[in-house]
């Protein structure tokens, strides 16, 4: 042979059209055929048609196979093709799909008589509504079976496949054997034989492995053929696609791919298995910002955090100063926050939320000891059947201020920064990583820190960092915080910036660009004169310079005290809000909300009373986009709506 690739499954669509029981389907963006037909011969060509100069099967070749298996009875098996003689009921080469296995088939004659031969692949499950490629290459006794371009299964087995088999007066048959019985009942794209070679090398290049084509029909390339003036398409396609209206639906796997239309804001969204991604929308523009929701607290309110739970909704954690009655959840219900259950804490300061698999996580930065003079910070975890969080684990930390929750090559971490220690701010914040054995985390790696408030992890590309923001050492608030790399299993410093007092990093993209900001909250030094105002001083923005391999000055902003920078986009706009808690004088201080500009950079677009402003979240529901931001000074956090137009 010439070793081209022979389309078996192009050999069963006529010129015309298609052949009687097939459809095509679209799933997932891929399209396919169906195969329903009480004539299961309909559906074959005689195998001349592909071996025209020789009526030999090859002795060395590959198969390839895409294809979206539905699930199937535990005992039953279904033929993804067959190659059979006219008058025999043998199947001469054959591959066919089990749960869990797939069985390749071929007829062996020697002297002393013939008989079939199976070699089966064990632990092959396909039946997961997905699209897979396989590719099975075939030499003597070596069988190697690719699924999705991972890790090949490899067989050997006694009888080698026949180095001279006869297809003379055969057929092939597409997913059958002359049978309605066995009839394949997924979708199949491609079926391709390759002789004399081993394809993967040539699949195996694409980004999608899963739907990686050697050749498929004309009818289920992707982009169908333009028509002529006013004709339809040359082939029609269904697609199982569903549209749901009302109410935000839930999304998880079971309506993957399924669509959801937004009237009231006349948006079309995609569940990609876990969120609804926008698809088509009307791009809402920023008009003002009004008051929604008071949101009366335990006592002043030092950090919010804002989750969803499958199932449940949406949900706040405050993380209160005073310690009884605690910290509270509240959960969104009706369009407003209420009341869903107090934690016990201690001057707490932020919450984080994380989920580890099917686990959910929501871990407290306690900075005051309990009762007992014992000084923990606590993970708690959801209870699906007491719907509410309980205690999982205590940490021993020092005044914390912040967790951070990442994953990194598919392992758990969770970072705590510690504050001080007496009256020490030069301490020791400690990287934790889960072990999924105990069930618990463990200490991995300690980086000191002075007087830190924030942890910040971002990824650029295939590299992970964690930046600190360094905020006191004892005398001065203008010193170093850090952003570090993760090399070789542990961080390593990566660069240094100047900060006053740092509160926060906040990162964020526009387009392909990299931003860092850092809240500075005061400027003091010990050893030097004091300035007319602790409070007005700059905070920065950085961004990436991918040549310098460092971040560089972008942009000041003259805040108040910053504490915390939150990013958010309405429509194509990008902004920034941030918490101006103290102008030297009064906590009631304006925080502002600054517009991205592009050359102009960020300019001031609203001005929102705040008291004593600790802490922005964004958040959105179907019925709009809200910022949610606490008091450090009153027992009052407030929700205010975005309004568009």
């Amino acid at each position: 042979t010439d070793l081209r690739p022979l389309d078996i499954l192009s050999e069963v669509v006529p010129a015309g059209g298609l052949a009687r029981g097939m459809r095509v389907f679209q799933v997932q963006g891929v399209r396919g055929f169906q195969l329903a037909t009480s004539r299961p011969r309909a559906l074959g060509f005689p195998a001349s048609r592909l071996f025209i100069h020789c009526d030999r099967f090859p002795e060395e070749f590959s198969i390839i196979v895409t294809l979206r298996v539905l699930s199937i009875p535990t005992k039953r098996n279904e033929y993804i093709f067959t190659l059979m003689v006219e008058e025999s009921p043998s199947v001469l080469v054959g591959l066919r799909y089990a749960p869990d296995k797939l069985h390749f088939l071929f007829w062996s004659q020697e002297h002393a008589g013939s008989w079939q031969t199976r070699v089966t692949f064990p632990n092959v499950s396909l039946s997961d509504n997905q699209w897979h490629t396989l590719i099975l290459a075939v030499s003597g006794q070596s069988f190697s079976l690719t699924v999705d371009c991972s890790i090949p299964k490899d067989v050997v087995v006694e009888m080698p496949f026949p180095a001279s088999l006869s297809v003379r007066r055969a057929s092939f048959y597409l997913g059958n054997r002359r049978r309605r019985k066995g009839m394949f009942t997924g979708l199949l794209r491609q079926l391709v034989l390759l002789p004399g070679a081993d394809a993967t090398p040539r699949i195996c290049r694409t980004v999608n492995f899963k739907v990686a084509t050697l050749s498929v029909p004309t009818v289920l390339q992707d982009v169908p053929a333009k028509p002529v003036s006013n004709e339809v398409l040359k082939y029609p396609y269904e697609t199982d696609m569903k549209v749901t209206l009302g109410a935000r639906p839930r999304c998880t796997k079971q309506e993957k791919a399924q669509f959801w239309f937004n009237a009231s804001q006349r948006g079309l969204y995609l569940c990609n298995g876990s969120a609804w991604v926008s698809m088509l929308e009307v791009k809402h523009k920023l008009d003002y910002v009004e008051e929604y929701q008071n949101l009366v607290t335990n006592s002043e309110t030092m950090g919010i955090e804002v989750f969803t739970i499958p199932k449940m909704g949406l949900f706040a954690a405050t993380a209160n100063r005073i310690t009884p009655p605690g910290s509270a959840i509240y959960r969104w219900t009706d369009g407003k926050f209420v009341p869903y259950q107090n934690i016990p804490t201690y001057q707490a300061q932020s919450w984080k939320y994380f989920t580890i698999g099917k686990k959910i996580f929501l871990a407290v930065a306690n900075f005051e000891q309990n009762e007992r003079g014992q000084e923990f910070s606590v993970i708690y975890k959801w209870s699906r059947k007491k719907a509410k969080f309980i205690m999982y684990q205590r940490i021993t930390t020092h005044s914390a201020r912040d967790w951070e929750a990442f994953v990194i090559e598919g392992e758990a971490f969770l970072a705590v920064v510690n504050h001080r220690e007496g009256n020490n701010h030069n301490i020791d914040s400690v990287i934790y990583r889960w072990n999924p054995r105990t069930g618990v985390f463990e200490t991995n790696q300690t980086i000191p820190t002075s007087g830190a408030y924030d942890w910040e992890f971002f990824t650029i590309g295939p590299y992970s960092f964690l930046a600190v923001a360094n905020t006191f050492d004892g005398t001065s608030t203008k010193i170093y915080s850090h952003i570090y790399i993760w090399l070789s299993g542990s961080f390593q410093l990566f660069q240094s910036i100047l900060t006053f007092g740092a509160a926060d990093w906040e990162v964020f993209h526009i387009g392909d660009r990299v931003f860092l900001a850092v809240a500075n909250s005061h400027s003091y030094d010990s050893r030097m004169p004091a300035p007319s105002n602790f409070y007005a001083i700059n905070s920065s923005i950085y961004e990436l310079n991918i040549t310098a391999q460092m971040f560089v000055k972008y942009q000041d902003l003259l805040t108040y005290s910053a504490l915390d920078w939150e990013f958010f986009s309405v429509g194509d706009d990008s902004f920034l809000v941030v918490a101006n808690s103290f102008d030297g004088f009064t906590f009631s201080v304006n925080s502002i909300i600054y517009r991205w500009q592009g050359y102009e950079g960020f300019v001031a677009a609203h001005h929102l009373p705040t008291v004593g402003c600790r802490d922005w979240e964004v958040f959105h529901t179907a019925e709009g986009s809200y910022l949610l931001y606490s008091s450090a000074k009153e027992p009052l956090s407030k929700v205010l709506k975005l309004k568009t137009t």
